[in-house]
């Protein structure tokens, strides 16, 4: 008997999902029905930024399949179709036309849930008004590009300073616009401890972009024609001729939570490791509405990328299609940069050990990313953290040039692996001038941290 596989969300962690399961079962064996409320699908979120500042084509170059290449392999895709209800007792989902305002239920036998997240975008005067952009989808980058043409003057400020706001600053900044980064934070890049983000503060500025740490926003101030002119703080205004959001996104699970399925702390759904939602059989979630392991602390976390978001789609894809299939966890790595300054972190920062009852010590060098006397050598800082009784290592994080951020895989490594930072010393990295100094700087901190633990008395 055939049966029916459901999946509501249309991007990495829905589609890679529904492939996966067409992959290994065929349509006479397995229906596969999914659902989106938007107009694209399996596209890259994360470069709506370098499209904005021109560095991709267009749009179509961050669809990695269409609408109708998904249904060339035997997917029902129903787009521009919102689920909104769950019946998990009743094994139905109902979904709503978004053109017609129809409504209808459809019955499954399996149920992918990867409804995505939804970006933050505080309740402050003004903050509707036109000129104010997110850039979440593909459409909210094609209209913040149609706003960036009409603009009358070339001010942008942008609110929010992790991933999205330093990447739309650069941006921006190639625009020829004169840009304004506004966080709230101790310093930009929460995401960094603030040792850290001060280094990328500071690199910013000498590219031109002002930052202003420690702002909360307040309210969108607008002119006469009804248009963003600048957004304010408690102490302070700065003209804008377009805003751009970046303060973050949380889980989408309202369906989730209305139909009484286990949330986290973030509202993320909780999942096993087969991406199995906790105390239910037939109902898989993955993407960016779900929290998972960390392997370093060994507690739930809500990171929301597309790299975790595809290896969750595959794997619900395999299980949902009768195979077998784990999703162990993540160590926390992502990279970015701004201009030619780039960004790299993997593992706990400071407060993530605190806050997981961790002991530890801290080792931050300086070095290069080629050997000092080859030409192009350039500086960058590399912060480690160990634990202080056993030497394991806890994080990494990277800010420099020539290659920096990257370096960090090779830590993400070590701390899926498990590794103490005195084991480290001894990796066999590739080396050669145009490549690395003879010891890599991640190799120097290690060096530094083994000596920081064996001074704890380890």
């Amino acid at each position: 008997m055939r049966e029916r596989l459901v999946v509501i969300g249309g991007d990495a962690a829905g589609m890679s999902a529904a492939s996966q399961a067409r992959r290994t079962r065929g349509p006479d064996e397995l229906e596969i029905v999914a659902f989106e409320r938007g107009g694209y699908t399996s596209y890259s979120a994360c470069g709506i930024p370098y499209w904005v500042g021109g560095d991709v084509a267009g749009p179509e170059k961050l669809i990695a399949r269409t609408p109708e290449e998904h249904r060339a392999r035997e997917i029902d895709l129903r787009m521009r179709t919102e689920v909104v209800e769950l019946d998990v007792a009743g094994r139905r989902v109902r979904a709503r036309d978004l053109e017609s305002g129809g409504e209808y239920w459809t019955g499954y036998d399996k149920l992918v849930l990867a409804t995505g997240a939804v970006p933050v975008r505080p309740a402050l005067p003004g903050i509707d008004a036109p000129g104010v952009h997110g850039v979440h989808t593909l459409d909210d980058g094609r209209a913040l590009l149609e706003s960036l043409g009409s603009a009358s003057g070339r001010r942008a400020v942008v609110v929010g300073g992790g991933y999205i706001g330093v990447e739309m600053a650069e941006a921006l900044l190639g625009l020829g616009y004169e840009v304004t980064v506004v966080t709230r934070g101790e310093e930009p890049m929460s995401t960094l401890d603030p040792d850290m983000g001060r280094l990328v503060r500071e690199g910013m500025r000498g590219m031109g972009i002002e930052v202003v740490v420690g702002a909360e926003v307040t309210k969108v101030l607008t002119g006469a024609d009804g248009r963003v002119r600048a957004v304010a703080t408690g102490d302070a205004e700065f003209p804008a001729d377009v805003v751009v959001l970046g303060i973050g996104v949380r889980p989408r699970t309202e369906l989730a939570r209305a139909a009484g399925l286990p949330l986290g702390a973030s509202g993320g759904l909780l999942t096993d490791t087969a991406m199995r939602v906790r105390g239910l059989t037939d109902v898989w979630a993955g993407g960016d509405c779900v929290e998972v392991l960390d392997l370093v602390s060994g507690r739930e976390r809500y990171v929301p990328l597309g790299t975790h978001a595809n290896k969750h789609g595959q794997v619900i894809g395999t299980n949902a299609a009768g195979g077998y299939a784990t999703f162990p966890g993540v160590v926390g790595t992502a990279v970015s940069k701004v201009c030619d300054l780039e960004i790299g972190r993997t593992g706990l920062l400071e407060r993530d050990a605190r806050e997981a009852g961790l002991r530890y010590v801290t080792a931050t060098v300086e070095s290069t990313g080629r050997a000092g006397y080859y030409p192009g050598a350039a500086a960058m800082t590399v912060k480690m953290l160990a634990e202080r009784r056993t030497g394991r290592l806890l994080g990494v994080q990277i800010v420099g040039r020539d290659g920096a951020a990257k370096r960090v895989d090779v830590a993400a490594v070590a701390l899926t692996a498990g590794m103490t930072v005195e084991r480290m010393t001894a990796l066999d990295l590739g080396y050669a001038p145009p490549f690395s100094p003879v010891w890599d700087p991640v190799l120097v901190a290690a060096r530094k941290a083994t000596s920081k633990v064996r001074e704890a008395g380890w």
